[in-house]
């Protein structure tokens, strides 16, 4: 015991003295008779714990290999993951298939039909003009460019369209593209970056949405055509913000819109654009050959210069019956797209015949501009058969070829009024050889707007065509929607 007790006391001294070590690590320490910082004693130890966490042999489990038994249970019991996800009932779009050319009358099942379901705005399917047109650049061209605009798929028909449609409008410049849906959806991202401010109508249609998803910038909505909500957006933005003053900030706007038939007040936009200082961008699709005097659009239409509008867009397979799209405005909009917009930069250029009849069709529309005046004269007698429609109400403009018809008296399910409205499509259709289009949008599509059912007015539309819609419209609606008036 008594031999025990100076072991005991000299543990107890040398663990006192780490103890001190340990507990004031910036103050000097001896230890065993050396000089040495405390820090230093901690640093060692966890230097040593780290050389042997990293000479530790990693740990692996005895080989054993898998029976051919084991190997067919676990490959019956695995299930792969789905590339999207089940489609859900009453999703899947069955849609008519046509059997000749979408003109005022088509075919549909042998039978023949009006048709109110195609943007044939002028009446030019099948126009011999246009016709002969194609068939000479298909001779001298071929079908296809094979080749992107930059690389070896620039021909000279191209640039003929391209300068055609500037001349027309009045602007510098503008550029092909080869899918008129991917013009805007391109056009967005070239100019609007990560960081910039883009103030959209909630109505925009998806490819306008996709447009702004891709671009990354902030993007703000107001409220669908109402300017006072456009302007108290602006104010809030730009008041006492300083930070908006230095980053690029848009406002994009369609000029007829497709989920609602509506025309912008582009005057008013203007007017906002040119006080809180942003850019506009307008798409054009539904009005380009359809607005103004002579068809030259919004700009036309209100009377405001073409140069106050900094980019304008337009599919090319409505009015002109085409397909591709363009891009007009100054030189320097036009060239920053040949380098940096996917759409055109990517994408194998519009085949020549096409851009030979979008050529052929603005000259058309120039020769001949009493078809403006049938295409009118169309809309208002259609506006005037169809107001006291049972359970549906126009809510389009009077100028806009797009008649939107939507429920009077909303079931309050979105998928409820497409059924309703799916049912008066196709009991018009099988009933009475007219066809016509409810707005079933896609799941990728963000609009808000009621739905409703869509005529496309054409020039080429005979008033019996005008009056067998109506009448059909009439009866059908009255029959199913009469819980609904």
């Amino acid at each position: 015991m008594d031999m025990a007790l100076p072991v005991v006391n000299a543990t107890a001294a040398v663990l006192a003295r780490f103890t001190a070590a340990f507990n004031a690590p910036l103050a000097r320490a001896v230890v065993f008779g050396v000089h040495i910082d405390g820090h230093l004693v901690v640093e060692g130890l966890l230097i040593a714990v780290i050389v042997f966490q990293l000479s530790r042999k990693s740990y692996k489990p005895p080989k054993k290999p898998l029976s051919e038994k084991e190997i067919d249970e676990l490959c019956d019991e695995w299930e792969p993951e789905p590339l999207c996800p089940p489609v859900k009932q009453g999703t899947r779009i069955d849609t008519p298939v046509l059997e000749s050319a979408a003109g005022p009358h088509t075919t549909i099942d042998g039978t023949e039909v009006v048709n109110f379901a195609s943007a044939n705005y002028l009446g030019l399917i099948g126009n011999e003009e246009i016709l002969d047109s194609c068939v000479g650049s298909l001779e001298k061209y071929g079908v296809g460019s094979c080749g992107p605009r930059g690389f070896y798929g620039t021909i000279d028909v191209h640039l003929n369209c391209e300068c055609k449609i500037a001349t027309f409008l009045g602007t510098p410049d503008s550029i092909l593209y080869s899918y008129g849906i991917s013009t805007i959806f391109s056009v967005i991202p070239a100019f609007c970056k990560k960081g910039d401010i883009i103030v959209a109508d909630e109505g925009v249609h998806w490819a306008v949405q996709n447009g702004l998803h891709l671009s990354r910038s902030t993007v703000v909505y107001f409220k669908h055509n109402d300017m006072a909500s456009l302007a108290s957006t602006l104010e809030k933005l730009t008041h006492g913000n300083r930070r908006t003053e230095k980053i690029r900030r848009y406002i994009v706007v369609e000029s007829i819109y497709q989920n609602s038939g509506r025309i912008a007040p582009l005057d008013e936009i203007v007017k906002l654009k040119e006080k809180y200082r942003f850019r506009i961008i307008l798409e054009e699709s539904h009005s380009f050959g359809v607005l103004g005097e002579s068809g030259r659009g919004l700009a036309e239409h209100y009377g405001v210069p073409i140069d106050k509008i900094d980019i304008i867009t337009a599919g090319m397979g409505n009015a002109l019956a085409t397909d591709g799209g363009f891009c007009t405005g100054s030189v320097r909009v036009v060239d920053h797209q040949r380098l940096s917009s996917a759409g055109y930069v990517f994408s194998a250029s519009l085949p020549p015949y096409l851009a030979s009849a979008a050529v052929s069709a603005v000259n058309y529309l120039e020769e001949n501009p009493s078809v403006l005046a049938n295409l009118r004269s169309n809309i208002a007698l259609l506006h005037k058969e169809l107001s006291d429609t049972p359970g549906l109400e126009i809510s389009s403009h009077v100028l806009s070829p797009i008649v939107f018809l939507k429920l009077k008296k909303s079931t309050g399910s979105l998928t409820t009024d497409l059924d309703l409205l799916q049912t008066v499509a196709k009991r018009v259709l099988k009933e009475d050889s007219v066809f016509v289009v409810a707005s079933k949008r896609s799941n990728l599509d963000k609009c808000n707007l009621p739905v409703g059912i869509r005529l496309f007015v054409s020039a080429g539309h005979s008033k019996s065509d005008i009056s067998r819609v109506c009448l059909s419209l009439k009866r059908v609606s009255a029959s199913v929607l009469s819980d609904y008036t």
